[in-house]
C-alpha cells in the first residue's frame, strides 16, 4: 500500500486534541494491568533520567468528511492517557482530556468512558460489555498505581505530560480511497503487531508537503540507498548486525547521524533527533548534507582497500562501532584519519606480554583479535590491492551466522570429550590419518577397528587408544608445552563438533581441505597454516604440526603485524 501524503511530527501529551473515532474494523479497549502499569512506570522514570523525553508509539490518524480523526492505530495508548487524565482531573482538578473518543459501532462505550469516575456507574456496569470491562478494570490499575505513591507525584505526572511524554503523530491525508487505505495500513500494522520504523517515520516526515515530482526523487534516491545497503559485502563491512536486527538497512545511515548507541532503549531515538535537526535545518538539506552524504562516506570507506580492512577489521572484532569510527572521521583529512585508525588497531592487540607469551587460557581475547587482524591484514597486504577480505563471509554464511574460535592447531590427548558419539567420531577421523601415514601401525588399526565395531565404547577403552595415537600423529619428543601458545592457535568454525575441537594436525588439515572444496569459508591464515604455506619446503612434513612450523608461523605474525606489534 502507498500513502503519497503524511504529516508526521511530535506531540506532546498535553497537545493532543480533537475527536477521536475507533473504526469498527477494531477491537475495543484491551490492555491490562501489566501493560497500563508498565507505561505509568516507565513515565515516572524520567524523574531518574533527568529531562529525558519519553516517546510512546506513534498514534496513525486520518481525518473523515465529519473533520473528526480515524484513529487507525494506537487506540490502546491513546486510551490510556486519556483514562489517566480522567482520574487525575477528578482526584486534583488537573485539565481535563482536550480530546475525546468515541466507537464507530459501540455507542455506549464514549459515555462510560467520559463517565468512568462514576465508582459507582463503573462496578454496576462493568460487566454488560466487554469493552467496559477492561476500562473499569484499567481506571482501577491507575487509582492503585497513585494511592501507592506520595500525593506529589501527580504534579510530577503531570510536567511530564506537559514538558516530556510525547507521542508520535502520524496523520495520513485523506483522499478519495480514504477507508480502503486506513483498513490497509491497519491490517499491516496489526499482522503480528508490525510497528512503524524509525526509518519509515523518518520517510514519511521527507514526503510530508512536498509536490509528487520532489516526492518521487527522494523516494528513488532513498531506495537507491536502501538496496545498496542489501549488499552483503558492504553491509557487513558495516556491521555486526544481521538482518533481522534492522528492518529497514537505511536506518544504519539514520542511527550514525542521531548518534543512537548500541544501549539506547528507545525504539525512536532516531526520529526524535532527526525530528529536532528540522527545527534548525531545512529538510532537503538533513536529506543532501546529511543522509546522502553520511552513505558517501560510507561507500568512500567500502571502495578504498586500505579503509576497507582496517575499518573492517576494527568492527568485525568489536574494538569499535561504526558510529564511534564515523565521530572520529569528521572534520579529519584522509591522513589524520588513517593515523587514528592505525593507533586504534594498534592499541587493539596491546599486551603487557610478548607475543611468544601470550596464553590462550589468560589471553584468549587479545589473541582472538590479533589473529583476526592476521588474516585481515594477510589479505590486504597480498596481491596489490586486488584481493579483500571477506567480512560478509566472515560474519555470515549461507543462512547461518559463523562463531569462530581459537582452535587448537594441533590437540594434545584431552579429557574433554565425554559423550560416546565423540569418542566415535574422534576415532573414525583419526583411523584415516593412521593409515595414510608411513610406518607399521596395524596393530593400532586392528584395535582402533575393533572398537569401532562394538555398539557401545567405554572411556575406559577410548582413552589408551587416544593417547596411542596423539603420540603416532605427533612430532619425536613433542612435550606439549606450546599447545596454548599463539604458535599452536588458529581461528577456525569447529561449531558445535568437540571431536573435531580436540583433533590432531593432520585431522583438522584433512577437514580444511575438504571444506573448502566444498566452498566453505576459511580465513587465509588458517588456511595457509593447514597448507603448510609458511614452512620451507626442506623443513615440512605433511602430517605433524612441527616445532620449525611453529617457530615459521610466529615469523609470519611478526612481519605481517610488525607496524602494530610493540
Amino acid at each position: 500500500m502507498a500513502i503519497k501524503n503524511v504529516n508526521i511530527q511530535t506531540k506532546l501529551v498535553y497537545e493532543i486534541e480533537g475527536n477521536f473515532i475507533i473504526p469498527s474494523y477494531q477491537r475495543g479497549y484491551r490492555w491490562s494491568e501489566s501493560e497500563i502499569e508498565r507505561m505509568l512506570d516507565d513515565i515516572y522514570s524520567l524523574n531518574e533520567l533527568c529531562n529525558k523525553n519519553y516517546c510512546l508509539q506513534p498514534i496513525v490518524v486520518q481525518k473523515n468528511q465529519n473533520n473528526k480523526y480515524e484513529l487507525i492505530d494506537g487506540q490502546q495508548r491513546l486510551t490510556t492517557i486519556y483514562l489517566i487524565r480522567k482520574y487525575m482531573h477528578e482526584k486534583r482538578d488537573f485539565d481535563e482530556p482536550n480530546f475525546s473518543i468515541e466507537y464507530e459501532t459501540r455507542n455506549e462505550s464514549q459515555n462510560f468512558l467520559e463517565n468512568i469516575h462514576d465508582e459507582k456507574n463503573r462496578n454496576d456496569r462493568r460487566d454488560e460489555y466487554i469493552d467496559f470491562y477492561f476500562m473499569a478494570n484499567a481506571y482501577d490499575v491507575i487509582e492503585k498505581w497513585f494511592s501507592e505513591r506520595p500525593k506529589a507525584i501527580m504534579n510530577r505526572i503531570d510536567e511530564y505530560f506537559t514538558f516530556n511524554v510525547k507521542i508520535i503523530w502520524y496523520e495520513i491525508e485523506s483522499d478519495d480511497n480514504q477507508n480502503k487505505d486506513a483498513i490497509e495500513l491497519f491490517k499491516r500494522l496489526n499482522s503480528g503487531k508490525i510497528e512503524l520504523t524509525s526509518a519509515e517515520l523518518v520517510k514519511a516526515m521527507f514526503f510530508a508537503g512536498n509536490g509528487a515530482a520532489h516526492q518521487e526523487e527522494i523516494a528513488f534516491q532513498w531506495d537507491n540507498i536502501e538496496r545498496e545497503l542489501h549488499n552483503k559485502s558492504l553491509w557487513y563491512f558495516l556491521t555486526n548486525n544481521f538482518s533481522e536486527s534492522y528492518q529497514t538497512k537505511i536506518n544504519l545511515v539514520l542511527d550514525l547521524i542521531s548518534e543512537k548507541k548500541i544501549n539506547e532503549s528507545e525504539k525512536n531515538f532516531t526520529f526524535f533527533e532527526i525530528d529536532k535537526l528540522r527545527s534548525s535545518k531545512d529538510l532537503n538539506k538533513i536529506w543532501k548534507e546529511d543522509i546522502q552524504h553520511t552513505f558517501l562516506i560510507l561507500k568512500d570507506w567500502f571502495n578504498d582497500h586500505e579503509f576497507y580492512h582496517k575499518i573492517g577489521y576494527l568492527i568485525a572484532s568489536r574494538t569499535k562501532t561504526l558510529l564511534e569510527i564515523y565521530k572520529e572521521s569528521k572534520g579529519k583529512t584522509k591522513e589524520e584519519f588513517l593515523k587514528i585508525l592505525n593507533e586504534q588497531i594498534k592499541k587493539s592487540i596491546e599486551s603487557p606480554k610478548d607475543l611468544e607469551d601470550l596464553n590462550y587460557e589468560e589471553d584468549y581475547e587479545t589473541i582472538f583479535k590479533l589473529l583476526l587482524l592476521f588474516n585481515v591484514e594477510s589479505v590486504r597486504r597480498n596481491g596489490e590491492n586486488t584481493q579483500w577480505f571477506p567480512f560478509s563471509k566472515f560474519k555470515f554464511f549461507g543462512k547461518d551466522k559463523v562463531d569462530w574460535s581459537l582452535e587448537h592447531i594441533h590437540a594434545k590427548q584431552s579429557k574433554s570429550l565425554k559423550k560416546q558419539e565423540q569418542w566415535r567420531k574422534w576415532l573414525e577421523d583419526h583411523l584415516k590419518s593412521i593409515k595414510s601415514i608411513e610406518g607399521n601401525h596395524l596393530n593400532l588399526i586392528n584395535d582402533v577397528e575393533k572398537i569401532l565395531n562394538r555398539s557401545k565404547i567405554e572411556e575406559i577403552n577410548f582413552n589408551p587408544l587416544q593417547e596411542r595415537i596423539v603420540k603416532i600423529l605427533s612430532e619425536d619428543g613433542d612435550t606439549g608445552d606450546y599447545i596454548n601458545s599463539v604458535s599452536n592457535l588458529a581461528l577456525l568454525d569447529c561449531g558445535k563438533n568437540a571431536a573435531l575441537s580436540n583433533s590432531t594436525f593432520d585431522v583438522k588439515r584433512n577437514l580444511i581441505i575438504d571444506m573448502d572444496k566444498h566452498g566453505k569459508f576459511i580465513p587465509f591464515a588458517t588456511k595457509m597454516i593447514f597448507l603448510k604455506y609458511y614452512t620451507p619446503s626442506e623443513k615440512n612434513q605433511i602430517h605433524f604440526w612441527s616445532q620449525d612450523d611453529r617457530k615459521e608461523y610466529i615469523k609470519e605474525i611478526k612481519a605481517v603485524l610488525k607496524c602494530y606489534l610493540n
